[in-house]
């Protein structure tokens, strides 16, 4: 195996998530009485860490961004979550790689504690060395922030370890992570992200299902 750090994305990459983030995001604008944005298109929402969806989609100030953050939350802590389902193959792709000498985590700017429950949710809790996500205080949402406390968390060093670290991801928010931490991407075409915007932050390896990966991490 090339690689032996291998940092996955969560919504778009392991988890098809998009119906329960589109519902607590419309709760939470329609509770804030926002104007309601057009949510058609997932690419929108699912990828940029959450406060920004709120500041620069649905156009609110700062700290009416943050209430609607917490709503956002609220709702999909107790509803949202549960809509979530694993991707057809990964279960597959996951047991084949721990066949292997690597360690694996969730690299999400997702509030850390949400994407530890919707692994347990898709029963995938047992595959991942260690899940990595963003604080409740908005830090650490950026994947260029997320990508070396990924490593470390598997016991890496992003300084020593960059050739054997790679991000898996489905949107331009992970390939540029990967691409300002200089280690290698491979994206996914399955999910919502949008392959060309991700080709403009430097991937050029795409897998089109979650069993292509496993040729390309080789």
């Amino acid at each position: 195996m090339k690689y032996k750090y291998l940092l996955f994305d969560l919504d778009g990459t392991i988890s098809e998530s998009g119906e329960g983030i589109r519902a607590s995001l419309e709760y939470a604008i329609r509770t804030l009485g926002a104007p309601m944005p057009d949510l058609s298109d997932y690419t929108r929402y699912v990828g940029p860490p959450l406060i920004d969806t709120f500041l620069n989609l649905v156009g609110l100030d700062p700290e009416t961004a943050e209430r609607g953050a917490q709503l956002y939350r609220d709702y999909y802590n107790e509803k949202g979550k549960f809509l979530n389902r694993a991707y057809k193959g990964v279960p597959e792709l996951l047991q084949r790689l721990r066949g292997e000498d690597v360690r694996m985590c969730i690299c999400t700017s997702k509030y850390e504690p949400f994407a530890e429950e919707i692994l347990g949710i898709l029963g995938l809790s047992n595959d991942f060395d260690a899940v990595c996500g963003s604080n409740i205080d908005g830090s650490r949402k950026d994947k260029k922030d997320l990508i070396p406390y990924a490593v470390a968390c598997l016991g890496g060093d992003i300084e020593r370890d960059r050739e054997r670290t790679v991000m898996l991801g489905d949107t331009w928010y992970d390939a540029q992570g990967a691409r300002l931490c200089n280690v290698d991407f491979i994206g996914v075409r399955y999910g919502y992200g949008d392959v060309e915007a991700m080709k403009e932050q430097g991937a050029a390896a795409f897998a089109d299902a979650p069993g292509e990966l496993y040729s390309l991490l080789k």
